[in-house]
């Protein structure tokens, strides 16, 4: 069995180490966007980007891409559970969330996305995703998951992918990676 390191101090230095990528790549989001082919399941018709925090990378070159009416962003309701995700439009205003993050308010019609865009740390190629450390993401997608498929894309520098992601039974693994350098989906059965 492999020890689970610590993550809180993997956590500190992939940090540091996003925040150098941030600075070194700023056209990122717009090159990871260019890249997206479009998809992510067929017949997806709402997406949920996020609002970035820090150095993540910014999802919002995607919404060109995307149908006007098909986009959510998530809205933390309390601090240590899941998110909603509430429809977008152009314009409207964001208010903060139980974390702070800007977000729809709770008048924002709450939907269920075909395909998250999920901000990360780092990933690796079997699909496994180090966040923030809240479990937020992990908690939402296993409820998702539950109610029905989703493809969830992970969205990042290329320089965050890592050889292996410490993997525990609550983790929620991604389905694709799209960085400045490329989109990759992943296995099926990565285990």
């Amino acid at each position: 069995m492999t020890a689970i390191p610590d993550k809180p101090a993997l956590r500190a230095q992939l940090r540091s180490l996003r925040r150098r990528l941030a600075d070194e790549t700023p056209d990122a989001a717009e090159r990871a966007a260019a890249l997206w082919p479009g998809h992510g399941r067929a017949g997806a018709r709402l997406f949920a980007l996020y609002h970035p925090a820090g150095s993540e990378l910014d999802p919002t070159p995607l919404r060109t891409r995307l149908p006007a009416d098909g986009v959510a962003l998530p809205a933390a309701q309390a601090r240590d559970g899941a998110l909603v995700f509430r429809r977008y439009r152009p314009g409207q205003t964001l208010v903060p969330d139980a974390l702070g993050i800007p977000a729809p308010s709770a008048e924002a019609e709450a939907v269920l996305p075909d395909v998250v865009f999920a901000p990360l740390l780092a990933f690796d190629r079997r699909g496994g995703r180090l966040g923030q450390g809240g479990g937020h993401y992990d908690r939402t997608l296993e409820a998702l998951r539950r109610v029905k498929p989703v493809f969830v894309i992970g969205l990042a520098y290329s320089g965050q992918e890592l050889p292996e992601i410490p993997m525990e039974p609550h983790d929620q693994r991604l389905d694709a990676i799209l960085t400045e350098t490329g989109y990759l989906e992943f296995a099926k059965d990565r285990g």
